[in-house]
């Protein structure tokens, strides 16, 4: 019996040190066919992903670029250089570049400290700051907007106020966002500005404060409901909601919606604003290459359908902003007042890259339900009206007096 269980014991020794060879060579095979596999996804992934992109609702091109000469340029700038490059620095520098060139304004490249405060600027999340909209007008970076109760309108800002120089360096030929990021900081410290108003020039020194900046404001004064809107922020939807219930609440007889100096934001809260007017109607199309890609359409709660409504626009409202004047103005349930909107006819979309850096980057042309690009033409108010420095500085608004006038306030 012992001999027997030996026996076989051996046997089964010698049947499993028979397969060890075999199993080896199967997983050197699993193992090879791994490694081939990554290399040819490695070197072909940007391929393999516009291939397969389309099947889950994404786009990848699979095209490549020589870079040759950026390598080239790098190498001499190293082997020659005077001082300590940054690498980081320098590859950040030439993804700007890279999408710099594709020519268009809006499809930006942003570092990780760029796209932290773009997102936050979204959403209403600013941290330390003025309390003033920055924007480029006249290719100058200049005060849209003061916000009440807050630094820079305590320190005497206003609106239209060229900003010379932030901490004695000349804004000439910055990006809004350089300005904007310069100008926010910590809470308690302090930021120096120069000012031109008309001739004067002035030095404004200013403490920074954590900035309470909602995209919505509203206001009920002699049965006329005001909602200014400032962005299309993630909450601006919800929020203009909210003051268009307060109005019913308050049987408003007529509503001024303000978009002036409002840049725009997210194109889903501008269709949430328009459903505040329009019933099941279409608020704008997308097209790409001319061929129309999306439709936005509100629901069907629109509670201030019907009320008297007029809106303010000027040449800084942009975007979004456009899209909401647009489809209220094609649709007749709002008349326009103020001066021709700036002309941004184009939808941009947010593109993680790695590091935290960002791509916003065109990828549609937008227009109005009546069919209308408005890019770089803007849209015509109903009622032209004009609001100058002195007006603001006596505190008159004729834009404002002119809406009340349209709908026989």
């Amino acid at each position: 019996m012992t001999e027997g269980t030996t026996k076989v014991t051996e046997h089964a020794v010698k049947h499993r040190r028979a397969k060890k060879p075999l199993v080896s060579s199967f997983s050197f095979i699993i193992i090879a066919v791994t490694a081939a596999l990554g290399y040819v996804a490695g070197m072909y992934h940007y391929q393999i992903e516009a291939a397969i992109g389309p099947v889950f609702g994404y786009k990848a091109h699979s095209g490549s670029i020589d870079f040759s000469s950026l390598q080239q340029t790098y190498n001499s700038l190293a082997a020659n250089y005077d001082g300590k490059l940054d690498v980081s620095k320098l590859i950040q520098g030439a993804n700007n570049g890279l999408v710099a060139a594709a020519g268009d304004v809006y499809t930006v490249y942003m570092n990780p400290t760029e796209s932290i405060s773009f997102n936050n600027s979204l959403s209403g999340n600013i941290g330390g700051g003025i309390g003033a909209e920055i924007g480029l007008k006249n290719n100058k970076i200049t005060v849209l907007k003061v916000l009440d109760n807050n630094p820079a309108k305590t320190a005497g800002l206003a609106a239209n106020d060229v900003v010379l120089d932030i901490n004695d360096q000349s804004t000439s030929g910055w990006t809004v966002d350089k300005a904007v990021s310069s100008i926010r900081g910590d809470k308690g410290t302090t930021v120096k500005l120069t000012i031109q108003r008309g001739s004067e020039v002035k030095d404004y020194t200013i403490t920074r404060a954590i900035i309470n900046n909602p995209s919505v404001t509203s206001s009920v004064a002699d049965g006329v409901g005001t909602m200014t809107i400032t962005r299309f922020d993630t909450e601006t939807g919800n929020l203009a909601r909210i003051a268009a219930q307060d109005f019913k609440k308050q049987s408003v007889k007529a509503v001024i919606l303000d978009l002036r100096n409002n840049g725009g934001g997210y194109v889903d809260a501008a269709k949430d604003v328009a459903g505040l007017w329009l019933n099941n109607q279409v608020v704008v199309t997308e097209r790409v290459d001319g061929k129309i890609k999306d439709t936005l359409t509100t629901g069907n709660d629109a509670i201030l359908s019907g009320i008297p409504t007029a809106v303010l626009v000027n040449g800084n409202s942009a975007s979004a902003s456009e899209i909401v004047a647009g489809a209220l103005q094609d649709h007749s349930a709002a008349k326009l007042v103020g001066e021709k909107t700036f002309g941004k006819g184009s939808v941009q979309q947010l593109l993680s890259l790695t590091g935290g850096a960002q791509l916003k980057v065109t990828i549609a042309r937008w227009y109005t339900p009546n069919g209308k690009n408005i890019n770089k033409q803007g849209i015509s108010p109903d009622v032209a009206a004009g609001l100058t420095q002195t007006d603001f500085d006596n505190g008159v608004d004729p834009q404002f007096d002119a809406a009340k006038k349209l709908l026989g306030l």
